[in-house]
């Protein structure tokens, strides 16, 4: 064993406490990770508890656990490096904040896939997510890591770890900027803050409480992850705010359940009125799946109904709010015109951020996507990608813990050619919220456009699955994989499902069009010529400022060259 990996062990446990933890924090309805992360957890404390005493391959975890085919190579595929970062981090998110009572911890040290039972916990959050990531970015399988043997629950030193915190600062450009739109704000603005929601859960039956009463509380920790609300119980009325510029939404619910399925009724009614602004049923087939696993589907989806930025509530939120209101309202526009909207959509709501920033210069929600909205189009200056990278680290220094914040950063690094970065702030992101289908989808289409095609997928499914709209860059992901793969009828399809379409997505479109053969391609042709003219002698320039994988670009051409589009003119060579 290295001495640096002795030192992050800690003292640990005898083996009966060691499985006794591992059950108490599985049954945990306060650890906040998903169901797959659960199973990695078990998979890995499964081995330990079995006498192995060397960390575990990555490869073993991918057959084993996550139902990939033998073919499967680290290297290419970074999917057990991104699930065990976001198992790190809800680790110590869960001791971090209930850990007070344990006599034990369980940590994944650095570097390793093992399972450890310590006495002590952590002095700093482990800063393993970026690290992992970038060894997957690097390309290095796990002969490369430097993966120790640990021995088997035994005493070791204290754990230590030192956190680098990086000073993150707002550039002098970005600070005018703020100031400049405080100048033009003469009158006080009506501002709108998250809204707050008090959420109830009754059983259908007396013998169904206790089932309703866990199902509530994992409810509670799901719609706590999202930036979008501020959460409560019925009963906290202690905690009612006064301030009027927050809404008060009452979430009630009542819990269904027999042999066959599980269903909740749910309704979103506005305090002050009284109204029911929109009502539901989610209902779920038990057959072949435990209570829990159930339960925790179920949560899911409900948590994404109900808080995600285009859920239920932000909706109200943003439709409510008039023109002129700053604040909340502002951002939830600003995540709706990024996603459906058009250029105007945009500059609409980036004036509004403007107007918010001016108002509240600290909002991190208003910093990130003020980055976002710079960066809307890719072919900015790099003037503008500075001030875009200014916010989001803004942004990520006030509110580390903002999966916001942290995908701003992401499309911002991105956006700058860093693309190792950029997957380290999605992971990251990703594992503050698991729930959230759109922080999912958008490092998706970052692992996508990098090359990591399989882990991409896998996201974009993810992002997608119980959502009545698919969020845009996961139904991306979806049809440039099926493109790829030779299904160009399903590619065709899944593309013209997407909203707002883009260069590429126009690209796309048309391709799967002319591997088809359809006469429609050759229409679609002299359209996306008009809209972007010359596109052949600008097509690879422009999908590289966007810093997407070379072989997007040449499976495009190939499509596109059926529908009749010329690259013969083009020096390939040197554009690439």
């Amino acid at each position: 064993m290295s001495a640096e990996l002795h030192d992050l062990m800690a003292d640990e446990v005898t083996l009966d406490v060691a499985r006794e933890e591992l059950e108490r924090l599985l049954e945990d309805t306060r650890f906040r990770v998903t169901a797959r992360q659960r199973e990695i957890l078990r998979y890995l404390a499964d081995r330990r508890f079995a006498g192995c005493e060397e960390s575990v391959k990555a490869y073993s975890i991918a057959l084993d656990v996550l139902g990939r085919p033998s073919g499967f190579d680290a290297a290419n595929d970074p999917i057990v490096r991104i699930e065990i970062s976001r198992l790190r981090a809800g680790l110590h998110a869960f001791y971090e904040a209930f850990g007070g009572d344990r006599a034990v911890s369980i940590h994944i040290p650095k570097g390793t896939y093992l399972a450890c039972f310590s006495k002590a916990l952590p002095e700093h959050e482990p800063d393993d997510i970026a690290d992992d990531t970038a060894c997957a970015v690097a390309g290095l399988d796990d002969e490369n890591h430097d993966l120790q043997p640990v021995p088997l629950l035994k005493k070791g030193r204290t754990l230590r770890m030192t956190l680098l915190a990086p000073v993150l600062l707002v550039s002098a450009a970005a600070s005018a900027f703020i100031t400049i739109a405080a100048n033009l704000i003469t009158d006080e603005p009506t501002l709108s803050r998250r809204p707050t929601v008090y959420v109830s859960m009754q059983a259908a039956e007396d013998d169904l409480q206790g089932e309703a009463s866990v199902t509530r509380d994992m409810l509670l920790t799901a719609l706590t992850a999202f930036q979008t609300l501020t959460v409560a119980r019925i009963n906290d009325t202690e905690f009612r705010p006064s301030d009027p510029a927050s809404r008060i939404y009452d979430l009630d619910l009542k819990y269904y359940g027999d042999e066959d399925d599980k269903t909740v009724w749910w309704q979103v009614v506005e305090k002050a009125s009284g109204d029911v602004l929109k009502s539901g049923l989610q209902r779920f087939d038990r057959s072949g799946k435990s209570d829990r696993a159930v339960r925790e589907e179920l949560v899911d989806e409900l948590a994404r109904r109900l808080a995600s930025p285009r859920g239920v509530i932000s909706t109200v939120e943003m439709r409510s709010a008039s023109e002129s209101t700053i604040g909340n309202a502002c951002v939830l526009r600003a995540e709706y015109s990024l996603d459906e909207g058009g250029s105007d959509l945009v500059a609409k709501a980036r004036a509004c951020l403007e107007r918010t920033l001016s108002y509240a210069p600290d909002d991190p929600d208003a910093l990130a996507l003020m980055a976002r909205s710079l960066l809307f189009t890719p072919d900015v200056d790099d003037r503008t990608r500075e001030m875009a990278m200014d916010y989001a680290r803004r942004a990520v220094s006030i509110a580390p813990l903002s999966d916001r914040a942290q995908v701003a950063l992401m499309i911002a690094h991105f956006a700058q050619g860093r693309t190792e970065l950029a997957i380290q702030a999605g992971n990251r992101a990703a594992g503050l919220n698991s729930h959230n289908p759109d922080t999912i989808a958008k490092l998706a289409i970052v692992l996508y456009a990098a090359g990591y095609r399989d882990a991409a997928v896998a996201m974009a499914q993810d992002a997608g699955r119980g959502m009545e709209t698919v969020p845009r860059d996961a139904l991306l992901v979806l049809a440039l994989n099926a493109y790829n793969q030779g299904r160009f009828s399903e590619a065709s399809l899944l593309s013209e499902q997407i909203n707002r379409p883009s260069f590429i997505v126009r690209a796309l479109q048309i391709a799967a069009l002319g591997q088809l053969n359809s006469a429609e391609a050759k229409v679609r042709l002299v359209d996306f010529r008009s809209k972007y003219g010359d596109f052949e002698r600008r097509f690879h320039p422009r999908l590289l400022s966007t810093h997407l994988d070379d072989r997007l670009s040449s499976e495009l051409e190939s499509g596109l060259t059926k529908a009749g589009a010329s690259f013969d003119f083009q020096n390939v060579g040197s554009i690439r």
